[in-house]
């Protein structure tokens, strides 16, 4: 049996656009970890500099993605009705938040913009967006499967 799955609201060359944006700022935040532990290690303000524009690149786009898959579930009602994301949804807008005063906190000058307030709110950032990672997982399984029970 052919399964008819509704276009999305937001598209590009009828692809959805929300799974093709939200990769990029989680990369960017992991790898904000990971130079920020590198700035830790090595004192290298390399690093420091390449957490800031991570972040920057990361927030960016993570305000996109936010934004389409906003777009995304308050414009089709089936999807609010058998999808419960608003716990999804709010995880990721606080972890933009996050990422956003980790910004604001590596624009301090070298070893204090990292040590110790940005490498907890990098590590912070991360361990919500796994959270998040699952909750938008497990939400859209169960969408997947209700829509597949109900043909």
């Amino acid at each position: 049996m052919a399964h008819i799955h509704p276009r999305p609201s937001v598209a590009i060359v009828r692809h959805p656009t929300y799974p093709i944006l939200v990769p990029f700022p989680v990369v960017c935040f992991t790898l904000t970890l990971l130079t920020d532990i590198a700035y830790w290690q090595t004192s290298n303000l390399m690093w420091l500099h390449f957490s800031e524009w991570l972040l920057f690149a990361g927030i960016v786009v993570g305000v996109v993605a936010f934004l389409v898959g906003l777009t995304e579930f308050l414009v089709r009602p089936g999807i609010r009705a058998q999808w419960p994301g608003w716990p999804n949804a709010i995880g990721n807008l606080i972890v933009l938040v996050l990422a956003l005063i980790n910004n604001l906190v590596h624009t301090g000058d070298g070893w204090t913009g990292v040590i110790p307030y940005g490498l907890i709110l990098s590590a912070a950032t991360v361990l919500l967006m796994l959270v998040t990672g699952w909750l938008g997982g497990s939400t859209v399984y169960r969408y997947a499967v209700g829509a597949r029970d109900h043909d």
